[in-house]
């Protein structure tokens, strides 16, 4: 049985109003979302393929990390659980990043976190009900599969790549 979780919903200034079952979630109500964007000394960034079970953008690439914010949450505490669920990764120095609002399909905050780890993507241990694979991209290849398959990917990762991969 898959545990309910009630998800942090917050106003426009991001102040905590309440908390809802994700059934229960409204298309007007904002929520908190944090997400990591994880580079290594090459400069390539770690994207994550989202499982094709996922409710939103199954199967698109991403950061190497994200996740809403339950009740009882901050973003750091939350990127640090997702952090070691999803990719197995437990001591990590994280560097706080932007906060920014979503309004599209979804309208949430996202805080960005960053860091740094040199690791082989086969070596992550991958939590499968969340992520179908890894990998790591240079700027290169991820600008050509971009613009080859821009569905395939969400559209933070166009963003990143114009704020972060210089």
């Amino acid at each position: 049985m898959v545990k309910k979780r009630r998800v942090t919903v917050v106003n426009q200034r991001d102040e905590i109003i309440g908390y809802k079952f994700d059934e229960d979630l409204l298309p007007t109500d904002i929520y908190r979302v944090s997400t990591l964007w994880l580079t290594n000394s090459k400069r390539e960034v770690l994207l994550a393929q989202r499982a094709f079970s996922k409710s939103h953008d199954p199967g698109k690439w991403g950061p190497a990390v994200a996740g809403t914010i339950e009740e009882g949450e901050t973003y750091e505490q939350n990127i640090v659980k997702e952090i070691e669920e999803e990719i197995g990764i437990t001591e990590i120095m994280l560097k706080l990043g932007s906060k920014l609002e979503r309004k599209a399909k979804y309208h949430y905050f996202v805080q960005w976190f960053f860091a740094t780890l040199d690791k082989p993507a086969d070596s992550f241990k991958i939590q499968k009900s969340e992520v179908e694979q890894v990998k790591w991209f240079s700027k290169k290849e991820l600008i050509s599969e971009l613009k080859k398959n821009p569905e395939k990917f969400l559209s933070s990762i166009k963003e990143y790549i114009t704020l972060f991969m210089h």
